[in-house]
């Protein structure tokens, strides 16, 4: 499974972090990153590989702007 953030999009409100802080952090600008995460340089995204979704479903569904996505 994957985990795919579309930054560049991201309004940094925290809500992925509230839900699933093992995952998701504040960066340094303002905006959602995914620990641990890498960004894609083709599409500037942040990717990380997981095992498991732990809380990211929750993440992603509290992301009011919808830019998490879960690939299965």
């Amino acid at each position: 499974m994957k985990i795919i953030l579309e930054r560049k999009k991201c309004i940094g409100c925290g809500s992925c972090v509230s839900f699933c802080p093992k995952y998701w952090e504040i960066a340094d600008d303002g905006s959602a990153k995914i620990k641990g995460g890498k960004t894609n340089s083709k599409t500037g995204n942040d990717e990380l590989e997981i095992k498991s979704l732990d809380c990211n479903e929750d993440a992603a569904e509290s992301c009011p702007v919808q830019i998490i996505k879960i690939i299965k």
